[in-house]
């Protein structure tokens, strides 16, 4: 498997793929290894995810460059992401022991009702190449934690940072015999699926999420989905600050390239403010550095594959042809590399695909409304369920829309963001079950109850 850096289509190294047998001897070692991790005192287990990130704060410049390598965001935006990761692990370090721990919920005379969590096993990670360190500690950290073995498929557009997760956390001290990468891209996620895991938890597109969770029903396991977004975002009339409003949302939209599950995909703008909102949007959105992602001030580096410049090109296509106007980008740049122009459509309705279907990519259309009410019908209609936004200074009147879209996130006066004592979970075609919180910890264990009499 080559491994190719998008920002100039240099084949970086190529990797040995796993094969069947190969993975099947993994899953072998870890399933004798997950006994004896599982006996491991909680908090040992804890401290060797503390050393953990520790050692990525030690490396974060190594860490840094190979993901901006094989991924192409810009190298700041690299580094924001392993310390954000380490806030995340910081969450698990000092929560787990709370929310893992036994809690007796009855005690009287002759009869003690108590809960205890134990781990699933062995777990697969399947996870997503746009942000490999975020979406993976979601999941194999608290994995982890909770005494389970990790089965990691890193995407293949970024399995050198996968590697360099395993060797870091093998530094700190996880065991050989508890966490495996598996290399490889379509066929070794089919061979995961086909293995006697005890649960999956998957990060991606919602097509292969649903084809994940065909195939994984008849094996009655947890099955786990973090799947992509329509995020829609309102700008009401009474803001305060159009111009820093404008800079915010762009930020939303645009950050790593707009490749973010709940990265602004759509924006609805109400009419008293259209005009001036859109003025400074496109006036921020022009701003942007474009460039080698190792180049200081770069805000807009490669994407991460090569197809998505072809699907992107398509979806301003299709706007323009049934009456969109583009006012920025639209267009892949020439030369080596795969950079797409940010790119700003108006006068977009939901007909158009850049509407209805995931973008993924450095692409948003703008919206004019009348008022709430329409506002909140435009965002309902989505077959997405992951974040919504309202931007006003009425807080009562944000949570009243907020409360009528079915999405796992709302926000107030922000946007794309996640943290990690609130719950990360999708609805309708962005999936299910929750990582991060006291769900996250929980989601990786089963609990047991105890009725103890005498």
């Amino acid at each position: 498997m080559q491994i190719i850096n998008p920002a100039t289509e240099e084949i970086i190294t190529t990797l040995q793929e796993d094969s069947a047998e190969s993975l099947q001897k993994k899953l072998k070692t870890l399933q004798k290894g997950q006994k004896s991790w599982a006996k491991t005192a909680l908090k040992k287990r804890i401290a060797i995810i503390e050393k953990f990130s520790e050692l990525l704060a030690e490396n974060i410049e190594e860490l840094a460059a190979t993901l901006t390598s094989e991924m192409g965001k810009p190298l700041q935006q690299a580094r924001n992401e392993i310390n954000g990761a380490k806030g995340r692990i910081k969450y698990f370090v000092e929560n787990s022991q709370k929310y893992l721990k036994d809690e007796i919920m009855t005690r009287q005379e002759g009869l003690t009702e108590r809960i205890s969590y134990e781990p699933l096993g062995v777990v697969c990670n399947i996870s997503a190449w746009n942000y490999p360190f975020l979406v993976g500690v979601n999941v194999f950290i608290p994995a982890l934690i909770g005494g389970n073995a990790v089965l990691y498929k890193p995407s293949e557009f970024s399995t050198l940072t996968g590697l360099k997760i395993e060797k870091y956390l093998k530094e700190a001290g996880i065991p050989d015999d508890i966490f495996a990468v598996a290399v490889g891209a379509k066929e070794v996620g089919e061979q995961l699926l086909k293995m006697p895991l005890d649960g999956y938890f998957f990060t991606g597109s919602y097509r292969t999420g649903l084809y994940i969770y065909e195939k994984v029903a008849p094996k009655m396991v947890p099955c786990q989905l973090e799947l992509g977004g329509k995020d829609p975002l309102y700008v009401a009339e009474d803001v305060a600050d159009i111009q820093a409003v404008a800079a915010g949302t762009a930020d939303g939209a645009f950050y790593n390239n707009g490749q973010s599950c709940c990265a602004v995909e759509r924006i609805y703008v109400h009419e008293k403010v259209y005009d001036r909102y859109v003025e400074e949007f496109v006036k921020e959105v022009k701003s942007y550095k474009i460039g080698q992602p190792t180049a200081d001030g770069i805000y807009i580096g490669a994407l991460s594959r090569k197809s998505q410049l072809d699907f992107l090109e398509k979806q301003v296509q299709d706007a323009v042809k049934k009456g969109a106007t583009l006012l920025s980008g639209g267009k892949a740049i020439e030369g080596d590399g795969y950079f797409f122009e940010p790119t700003v459509l108006t006068n977009v309705t939901h007909k158009m695909d850049v509407m209805r279907e995931e973008s993924f990519g450095p692409i948003i259309g703008i919206m004019k409304v009348k008022d709430d009410k329409e506002a909140t019908k435009l965002m309902q209609d989505t077959e997405y369920g992951l974040t919504a936004a309202v931007y006003t200074t009425d807080k009562k009147r944000a949570e009243k829309i907020l409360k009528q879209v079915d999405a796992g996130s709302g926000y107030w006066n922000c946007c794309d963001r996640v943290s990690a004592p609130l719950p990360w979970s999708g609805r309708k075609n962005s999936g299910f079950g929750a990582t991060l919180s006291h769900a996250g910890i929980r989601a990786f264990v089963k609990p047991k109850a105890w009725h103890l009499r005498g």
